[in-house]
């Protein structure tokens, strides 16, 4: 059972490179394959942290592995949203654009303050992720954009913002800290309960 959320972290890793491969080089007729395999990866996400708490294998090491390889897995289903639909991706690459600069601050500011990366899997950011899945839903199966993926880019920002707060209240590094206020509380000397379904 302890070896089970770094399986489930490994698959989501692999899986990122299928989608890659499927946009790139089969297209078209790959789109419900990519739907399908994007879906089977958030599972991966969901029970990998749940797993990993009750079982007590929950750390720093297999946290911030878990933060990196959904970035990779992220960025493999913007990729392939790329290849299968380069009009659509170009006609909102300021908002993506957006996006991608406030990652990049959550790396700098985290960076800057505590040497390493952030990993705080914070809930705005789980809020963010399933508004991915819903534009990417539309983005592959559908071939749409619309108010999915305007609320994609709205969760986006917001979630950024939080956690450059949470990155900026904490005394020092952590994981796992659900919100800029519990960020605020543990600065000022608080400690939160932790639940094995979030973090």
């Amino acid at each position: 059972m302890k070896n089970i959320p770094y399986l489930l972290i490994l698959s989501r890793f692999i899986l990122a490179f299928v989608i890659l491969y499927l946009g790139y080089f089969v297209g078209e007729s790959a789109r419900k394959y990519i739907l399908f395999l994007m879906y089977l990866g958030l599972f991966t996400d969901i029970f990998d942290g749940i797993i990993a708490r009750k079982t007590g294998v929950s750390s720093e090491k297999l946290r911030r592995l878990d933060s990196q390889t959904d970035l990779i897995f992220w960025l493999s289903l913007g990729f392939a949203s790329y290849f299968l639909n380069p009009d659509l991706i170009i006609n909102e690459w300021k908002s993506i654009l957006l996006i991608f600069s406030m990652e990049a601050m959550w790396y700098v500011v985290s960076i800057w303050k505590f040497g390493k990366e952030t990993c705080t899997h914070a809930f705005l950011s789980k809020m963010w992720g399933l508004s991915l899945l819903l534009a990417f839903t539309y983005l592959i199966g559908f071939q749409k954009t619309g108010w999915t993926f305007d609320l994609a880019v709205i969760l986006g920002l917001v979630s950024h913002i939080d956690v450059i707060l949470i990155i900026l209240f904490l005394p020092q590094w952590q994981y796992d800290v659900p919100s800029c206020y519990h960020a605020l509380k543990i600065r000022n000397g608080k400690q939160r309960k932790k639940s094995i379904f979030f973090n």
